[in-house]
């Protein structure tokens, strides 16, 4: 099944909405609707039906942390599909989901070299072979599909990156990498957008990435459950800006396998349902690697195979801070 979110408008102002998508016929469904209507089809009246729908389907985070009883509801809720649906097209998506907690990782061996070599000017750091890093981002600044990205004025190289999402669905701490995909509820295309020349200036800081990396995440189209993925690896990937094929690339080539970096986030830490973890960007799965940059105004496809494609509208007019640090006297200058 593949599950998201949309935009609606109410009398409340705009509604987000959890959906299950079919591109195969062209539609998404409102399973709040849907469900609402298949339980009165069942004999629940219609203030008791919109009451469980309404909890079940009201958040899909929330509806996740359910378990097994939230994909039932979802299959009950399409038996209703024909009343409660938009053609894909009149869709307006928001981020597929929005995480408690969003990780990244840097685990293909392609890009980890290629990435070093063209933005960091050396070879591979040790520390990429012996665990499976990650970063946490910041959740305020999710794009779904077809949802504009900004452009800040402070780069000139605004960089994408492909990668799989791996959202979570069951919670667990310590958990072992033979059992780390039971955790996982299903994938996404995941867009940890860049800014490679901020990277470069924040990175000597020794606290992580900042606003080369919190200004936008790209989530979507929709998460894909697991039972519709025999496997992860082998997967391709396309990457197109303004329908131009800038590279295609193929799940593979691991440091670090999906197991291992989803076993690795438990260690002494909690897998909680919605959780986010990116698998690190794919050979070839961004603009560094192949010395190309986004630029205001392109439209940027990020495809991937059993899920579909993330479009990401890039602003044609850059966004400029309201306010920005001067540099301070560097007290240990040599005389």
């Amino acid at each position: 099944m593949k599950l998201g979110r949309i935009a609606v408008d109410s009398p409340d102002g705009r509604e987000v909405r959890v959906i299950a998508a079919e591109p195969e016929n062209n539609r998404v469904v409102d399973l709040r609707r849907a469900y609402a209507l298949a339980l009165q089809r069942g004999g629940a009246t219609e203030d008791g039906a919109r009451h469980l729908a309404a909890a079940t389907f009201g958040d899909l985070t929330r509806g996740i942390s359910t378990g097994d009883f939230f994909l039932e509801a979802a299959h009950r809720a399409l038996t209703a599909a024909d009343d409660a649906s938009t053609p894909l097209d009149d869709a307006t998506f928001v981020a597929a989901i929005k995480p408690p907690v969003l990780r990244d990782s840097l685990t293909f061996n392609g890009h980890i070299k290629n990435f070093f070599g063209n933005v960091m000017k050396t070879t591979p750091t040790r520390a990429v072979y012996e665990r499976p890093g990650f970063f946490k981002g910041s959740t305020a600044t999710l794009y779904g599909s077809g949802e504009t990205v900004p452009y800040p004025s402070i780069t000139e190289q605004l960089d994408y990156e492909l990668e799989i999402g791996y959202i979570i669905g069951k919670p667990g701490r310590n958990v072992t990498p033979e059992r780390a995909l039971d955790h996982v509820f299903g994938i996404t295309i995941f867009n940890d957008f860049s800014l490679r020349d901020v990277q470069v200036l924040e990175s000597p800081i020794g606290m992580g990435a900042q606003h080369s990396k919190d200004f936008a995440y790209g989530i979507g189209p929709w998460i894909v459950t697991m039972d519709e993925i025999p496997s992860i690896i082998g997967l391709t990937g396309q990457v197109r800006v303004n329908g131009e094929v800038w590279s295609d690339t193929r799940v593979e080539d691991f440091i670090w396998t999906p197991e291992e970096t989803v076993s690795y986030v438990s260690q002494f830490d909690g897998l909680q349902p919605g959780d986010l973890i990116g698998s690190g960007t794919m050979a070839f799965g961004a603009g560094a690697e192949l010395r190309r940059f986004l630029q205001p105004g392109d439209l940027l496809e990020l495809e991937l195979e059993r899920v579909g494609v993330l479009r990401s509208p890039i602003a044609a007019q850059k966004e400029t801070p309201s306010w920005w640090p001067t540099p301070q006297p560097f007290p240990f200058e040599e005389a």
